[in-house]
């Protein structure tokens, strides 16, 4: 999350991912002095006549003795952004004037790419969520996996908005992606068609026993006012009870969350605080009344930033259980200082830590559901490489991933350790007939797209959400009480 400008506090979701990058903004006049004096402090340089000598010096080398002519911006921009890496904080970075124009549009305006937010781990290129719908999502894409290339363009050394630069495109334009996926060995190849990702960020819905169920993609200009009007809408119907579903939603802006959390939070009480590093805390408080239904809300590790904010506020705040996986586990703010850069690029850097209302920092460690529930193993399983034909006897990561996708669909392979036994062909005839392929037993292409794309089928219908079923029990037995 980042402070945007000296004046107005934003935190933001420092990494958007291939696509985007949003804003997590809170109104709070309490904050504006410190974060404004910090601003200027960071204006001014500590630096000694001796430093600055030694660093112009530098230039004045490589701009004069260097083999070849340099690009002055080039090495300005190399300077700065080694100055930041040194930090060794993946949320500080510096955008030059392409990037910060994209940032700054990025936060009001629709995009295309891939739609997945991304952040740097260990120097790696690391998918914190795919964005629900987005084509990140529809190709498999996972929180946590690893970006290693794209369109055969290794992503090492490169700084994180360089890395972006090479995700993102124009829609229709391919992304060839290889991901390292954790509890894998084998990269995975995948492809994925750039789009224009939606701009709708709250879907609603009347369950069964006038359960309500609202839906927030991202934390957008626009949410707090979609979601009141939704909410509206159920309560308008006779909704009993609220699920509110964040899961892989990787954040956005704080004034959506504070707007969205206020009617839960009763007047008076926290809905997120801050500590600078003085380890001064202050606290953004709800003006709300408080809801007679009882409300749950699903998270996954895919939850990240403002989702996590909005889950902490409903569950130290208003009582709200959490249902579902451990979230992301983002925790620090930014501030970033475009005035002070002077030319159009800017600087975000990590100047705070934001707190649950209990005071607990959940940073790297995420919010812990109280009803933890795994989804199906094939919820989770990796594309097929289509690297080869996989045939009985072999034995490999794919084969492993084929028998989860095969018992996902009912179709007894018999083991999932990744050998091609007996009846795991068994399995894949069974399916090659339902698909009327030739029932060869072995898996090609043709059979492997199906196999994914059943199994997606299977990941879409709501009857196989087990996290969503745990939620709509969480609500009734509270009804019941």
């Amino acid at each position: 999350m980042t402070f945007k400008g000296r004046t107005v506090l934003a935190f933001i979701l420092l990494a958007m991912f291939a696509s985007s990058i949003m804003t997590l903004t809170i109104v709070n006049p309490s904050i504006f002095a410190v974060a404004g004096k910090e601003g200027a402090a960071a204006a001014k340089s500590g630096l000694t006549t001796k430093d600055l000598d030694k660093i112009s010096t530098t230039y004045s080398l490589i701009e004069g003795k260097f083999l070849s002519d340099v690009d002055k911006e080039k090495v300005v921009n190399g300077a700065i952004n080694g100055m930041l890496s040194t930090l060794d904080d993946p949320f500080t970075v510096y955008m030059d004037q392409n990037e910060a124009k994209q940032f700054d549009e990025s936060i009001t305006s629709s995009f295309q790419g891939i739609g997945a937010e991304v952040s740097s781990d260990d120097g790696k290129v690391t998918i914190v969520a795919p964005i629900k719908g987005s084509p990140a999502e529809k190709a498999g894409l996972h929180a946590k996996d690893v970006i290693v290339s794209v369109n055969g363009e290794k992503l090492d050394g490169l700084t994180l908005n360089q890395a972006i630069m090479k995700i993102r495109g124009p829609k229709g334009t391919q992304a060839k992606l290889e991901i390292v996926r954790p509890g894998t060995q084998d990269p995975i190849q995948m492809i994925v068609v750039r789009d224009d990702i939606d701009v709708e960020t709250v879907y609603a819905e009347m369950m069964s026993g006038n359960i309500g169920k609202i839906e927030i993609r991202q934390f957008s200009s626009n949410t707090a006012k979609r979601f009141k009007e939704e909410l509206a809408n159920l309560e308008a119907k006779g909704m009993k009870g609220l699920i509110i579903d964040v899961r892989n939603d990787p954040g956005g802006l704080l004034s959506a969350v504070v707007e969205i959390a206020e009617p839960f939070v009763q007047k008076g009480k926290p809905i997120v605080k801050i500590e600078n590093r003085k380890g001064e805390i202050e606290a953004t408080n709800s003006q709300g009344t408080g809801k007679n239904y009882p409300v749950t809300v699903l998270i996954n590790k895919g939850s990240a930033s403002a989702s996590e904010i909005l889950a902490g506020a409903l569950h130290d705040s208003a009582g709200s259980k959490l249902v579902g996986e451990t979230s992301y586990g983002k925790g620090t703010v930014q501030v970033t200082f475009e005035k002070e850069m002077g030319d159009g690029s800017n600087i975000k850097m990590t100047v705070y830590k934001w707190l649950t209302p209990n005071g607990t920092w959940i940073h790297k460690k995420g919010i812990e559901a109280d009803v933890p529930v795994e989804q199906p193993a094939y919820f989770k399983v990796a594309p097929l490489t289509k690297k080869g034909t996989l045939k009985p006897d072999s034995n490999s990561e794919d084969v492993k991933n084929l028998q989860i996708m095969l018992a996902g669909l009912g179709l007894s392979p018999d083991r999932t350790d990744g050998y091609f036994s007996e009846k795991t062909a068994l399995a894949v005839k069974a399916f090659q007939r339902t698909q009327s392929l030739p029932m060869t037993g072995e898996v090609d292409v043709e059979t492997a797209n199906r196999l994914e794309k059943a199994i997606l089928t299977e990941i879409k219908d709501p009857k196989n959400d087990l996290q969503l079923k745990a939620a709509v029990q969480q609500v009734q037995a509270q009804l019941s009480k």
